[in-house]
């Protein structure tokens, strides 16, 4: 409990650590692992019988935590798609830990999660489609297929949240859909076998001729379909499905359409892309990441819907005494609201599968608020053209080769030489000397077989500046590594 005498302190320490914070961010300091077990050690210490305070808490907190954080935000880092907060998100996120522990009741907290939705549909062409915040792309993917089995068996007259289960089932995804739709068809009780693997292009775009194969097959063999699932956005390339094609093919079907733009949805931003996202209007769901290209805190993700009430029958919670008698709403036709606690606002626990939840659509009004549309298509753009750089250097380079054309944010590319006949193992280790020099921070992926360089642009602090000095980085240590072989 804190002391009502002791609060004034707040400021003091907030300020102390975002001193802390802005000084992380010149990335002036070693990466971690280097001094291992200098802060493991000091932050190694048996479990406390007696507090040291909130002075010292502060103190062990900069020297030992902070200054030991993560390369993620460093904006040379381009290995997975996820990035540091930007500093609207970062107040935001703060603000709300304190001032709305939850996400619940009538207070400017809950108000934001629906109107930075609404915002977000706005913004991302989804039109009216409602939707809900979850802790990210695995519980958002979960949420959508939940929405989709329960569809499913309402057209055979049951109710599968209440009932389960009574037949093999199946969800169509490509081979380039991320691992998290697998996951999901478990968690909800098909079976990671339920999910049903469907070809892709050498682009690494799913064939609709292959999907409609798929389906035939096992409409022969009594399989119920719970949904087509399509890429907008693929974690590997970034390359984006045909969705307006598929789309089609799952309303023909009757079959629930799910878009996953977990990464990339935002590119709709684009004008020069804009047209790949014909066929939106054809998803029963659709999910984004703001916490990856958009810059909120991690723990942000957004399932949306068109129709939010096949949530509420898919996750809505049995009544509990201890809930249902404690607002103004309980069957009162004209109730009278007094207090922020006389009314749960808009019931997301009923949405979704998470009770205890923070409120992270303020993050999410922050960072729209803070730049605009026009700021976020500016971002999108930016990291869209610093692909599209990486690309054409390397397909003019002797010593580099493109191995995907971007799409979107994502260049996968490779060092060649004529003299090494394991190219995959030359890149594998040009990679990790990369990493480790802990200025350019790639990851590497397979493109129809073959191992690539796969620098992939949403932070917020990336920009063009770091392009030069990462292509002479690989040129460098792949000369060197080929000169040894």
């Amino acid at each position: 409990m804190i002391d009502i005498a002791e609060t004034g302190k707040l400021e003091r320490l907030l300020a102390r650590v975002g001193a802390s914070l802005d000084n992380y961010l010149k990335f002036k300091h070693d990466d971690a692992y280097r001094s291992v077990q200098q802060w493991q050690s000091k932050l190694n210490t048996p479990l406390p019988e007696q507090g040291i305070g909130i002075d010292a808490i502060t103190d062990e907190l900069l020297d030992q935590v902070i200054a030991y954080g993560s390369a993620i935000p460093n904006p040379g880092f381009s290995s997975y798609i996820t990035t540091g907060a930007t500093t609207a998100s970062t107040l935001a996120t703060t603000a709300a830990n304190i001032a709305s522990p939850q996400r619940y009741h009538l207070n400017a907290f809950n108000y934001l999660e629906e109107l930075s939705l609404t915002w977000l549909a706005q913004m991302l062409g989804l039109g009216q489609m409602k939707g809900l915040y979850s802790s990210g792309g695995s519980v958002a993917n979960l949420v959508a297929l939940g929405a989709a089995r329960q569809f499913a068996f309402e057209q055979l007259g049951l109710d599968v949240a209440a009932q389960g289960i009574d037949r093999p089932c199946r969800i169509y995804a490509s081979t380039q859909s991320h691992h998290t739709i697998a996951r999901a068809s478990a968690v909800l009780g098909m079976g990671r076998n339920a999910v049903k693997l469907i070809p892709c292009d050498q682009q690494g775009r799913m064939l609709p001729d292959a999907l409609k194969k798929a389906l035939a097959q096992d409409s022969a063999n009594a399989l119920l379909p719970i949904a087509i699932v399509a890429n907008a956005g693929t974690t590997n390339t970034g390359v984006i499905d045909p969705i307006n094609a598929l789309g089609e093919i799952a309303k023909q079907h009757n079959i629930w359409y799910h878009v996953d733009g977990a990464y990339g949805l935002p590119g709709i931003l684009d004008p020069r892309i804009s047209h790949l996202y014909q066929g939106l209007a054809l998803a029963d769901s659709i999910i984004v990441d703001p916490h990856k290209w958009l810059g909120a805190s991690v723990g942000v993700a957004a399932t949306f819907v068109r129709d939010r009430d096949v949530l509420l029958r898919a996750f809505t919670q049995e009544p509990a005494d201890y809930l249902e008698g404690s607002t103004d709403q309980g069957g009162q036709e004209s109730p009278v609201f007094e207090h922020s606690l006389d009314d749960f606002g808009v019931p997301y626990f009923d949405y979704g599968v998470e009770l205890s939840s923070p409120a992270r659509g303020v993050a999410v009004w922050a960072l729209i608020k803070e730049i605009g549309v026009s700021g976020m298509r500016a971002r999108v753009m930016r990291h869209n053209d610093m692909a599209n750089y990486l690309a054409k250097f390397a397909a003019a380079h002797p010593h580099l080769e493109l191995l995907a054309q971007p799409v979107l944010s994502i260049c996968c590319f490779r060092y060649i030489a004529d003299n090494i006949n394991d190219l995959d193992l030359l890149n594998q280790q040009l990679h990790r000397q990369l990493i480790r020099e802990n200025i350019y921070m790639p990851s590497t992926t397979k493109v129809n077989g073959v191992l690539a360089l796969r620098p992939c642009y949403v932070g917020a602090r990336s920009n063009h500046s770091q392009l030069d000095g990462f292509l002479q980085a690989i040129l460098r240590i792949g000369a060197d590594l080929a000169q040894r072989d």
